[in-house]
């Protein structure tokens, strides 16, 4: 797989002395960070990505990469749409020179607009068990949604509608009655830990080519091969259930000392050997699956009056989005052009509509409805003729199965990378480590992937398995053989298809 996971992966075995070849089924690399061009020339967008300072794998990444400059930094600040005022902004203003994290406790009580101070205030029995306790107390939060979480700790109901609906949809695509409470304690953690934390970084220009690019040719200047337009339909085993060797499409047999795989939850349990599929550390897997999600771009005809940076819409259907013409050099422009995310986007989501299976046309109508609340002097009817934006162009990326659904209970059932087949490893976001279904986790994962093989070059010790939770264990597993990869299209194999 040629996200950013096996990306990763590949760059740190190279950085090791081995020699790693990626196969990847698509034509461009990036996965569910992947551009193209269209027939202008535009380029489209599997999502809105984001970078945070508290992504600290990915910064090292991009150092030892030496394309640090290509993060272009936006001002320390967290901007949310007002819900109850259209048109206007508040912004939690994160002082400079401020270490954490007395930075976000100033950011926060600076902003009058969306809390009361009574509503900070009884936020904080949830949050200071987090701050005392660290990750144990964050992991003991997975069986929670955030709504339960918030009852538990007598949070009022504002704070749901004010703060975590906003981070449910930007974080995992999903309503906080469905989201894992995990999920924001994370991202909470790091932010208020890290005084840098919650600052954000735009790419400064398409992800395949600004950051999968010199990935790909760090990992072909020391020996490897990243090899595209290659799917893989077919793992073959030996008699003793190690990996014999990997088949392609075109019926090229692979054979390697170790097989990584770094494809999404949902194409790898299409793949597992049926003499695997009884064992319960990848019976375990099939508690997973990704989350759909929906991208937007929007090209208009003039330049609005947006806020330059991420916003968080906190609208029913927007989850951020940004004046891309403002955030990314290669896409300045005189006009604007606004890339959204569209979530939750299905029921499972937490969506009343299936709004994926909908056409490209009532998804613009319902995103430029919200916009028109965003932009009520700008976009939509009531917008006066004279400053009326009007659209030019746009398209939708629909991701069927983007980052694992971070539904309550799943972090028990997420694999090690170290998996019982001694030469088999996996990467992945969804596979386990800190940073959940988000680039940096992706990378994270890749890098944990690329040490499972170093140690066992090395005869070191290494992390282990992880414990297959005992409701797994449990059980008694028929055996099922591999539904295979069915069609070639972007979304087949976890992309995103516009």
């Amino acid at each position: 797989g040629g996200g950013l996971s096996g990306l990763a992966c590949a760059k740190y075995l190279s950085d090791a002395g081995h020699t790693p070849t990626l196969y990847e089924a698509r034509p461009i690399l990036g996965g569910k960070v992947a551009a193209w061009q269209d027939e202008d020339g535009d380029y489209i967008e599997t999502g809105l990505h984001i970078f945070f300072g508290a992504y600290p794998n990915i910064h090292n990444l991009f150092e030892e990469l030496r394309i640090t400059d290509r993060l272009q930094w936006a001002p320390h600040r967290m901007t949310f749409a007002m819900q109850e005022l259209p048109g206007e902004f508040t912004s939690f203003e994160f002082p400079a020179g401020v270490p954490a994290p007395f930075n976000m406790a100033a950011a926060i009580l600076g902003n009058t607009k969306m809390l009361t101070l009574e509503e900070k205030i009884k936020m904080v029995p949830g949050l200071l068990p987090m701050l005392l306790e660290g990750q144990s107390f964050i992991d003991a939060q997975d069986e929670l949604s955030v709504l339960e979480f918030m009852i538990k700790y007598g949070m009022p109901d504002r704070i749901n509608e004010e703060i975590f609906i906003a981070m449910g949809k930007a974080l995992d695509f999903i309503d906080p009655d469905l989201l894992s409470m995990t999920v924001v304690l994370t991202a909470m953690n790091r932010f208020i830990n890290e005084a840098d934390g919650s600052q954000t970084a735009f790419l400064d220009g398409n992800p395949t080519k600004r950051f999968c690019e010199p990935i790909k040719n760090f990992v072909e200047s020391t020996g490897g091969e990243v090899v595209c337009s290659s799917p893989v339909t077919q793992i073959h085993l030996n008699d003793d259930n190690t990996v014999k060797s990997l088949q392609l499409k075109d019926g090229t047999q692979v054979e390697a000392d170790y097989y990584v795989s770094a494809v999404p939850v949902d194409v790898f349990k299409r793949l597992v050997p049926t003499q695997w599929s009884t064992d319960p550390f990848f019976r375990q897997i099939d508690e997973l699956e990704g989350i759909p999600v929906i991208n937007i771009q929007m090209w208009f005809d003039r330049k609005l009056n947006s806020v330059d940076g991420l916003c968080f819409s906190r609208s029913s259907l927007l989850s951020v989005y940004a004046d891309m013409s403002n955030c990314c050099a290669e896409y300045a422009s005189e006009t604007s052009m606004l890339e959204l995310v569209f979530a939750p986007c299905s029921p499972e989501a937490g969506s009343p509509i299936n709004w994926i299976a909908k056409p490209d046309s009532e998804i613009i109508d319902a995103a430029l409805k919200e916009l028109a609340r965003l932009f009520p002097t700008e976009i939509g009817d009531d917008a006066p003729e004279h400053k009326k934006a009007k659209l030019t162009k746009s398209t939708v990326v629909r991701v069927p199965r983007s980052v694992y659904a971070a539904v309550p209970g799943r972090n028990k059932f997420r694999p090690s990378q170290q998996t019982p087949i001694d030469n088999f490893i996996l990467a992945g976001d969804y596979a386990s480590q800190k940073y959940l279904g988000s680039m940096e986790g992706a990378v994270l994962s890749g890098k944990l992937a690329a040490e499972v093989i170093c140690d066992k070059e090395m005869n070191r010790d290494s992390k282990g398995l992880k414990d297959v939770h005992s409701s797994v264990l449990g059980k008694e597993f028929s055996s099922k053989d591999p539904v295979g990869i069915v069609g070639s299209g972007a979304t087949v194999y976890g992309g995103g298809k516009q």
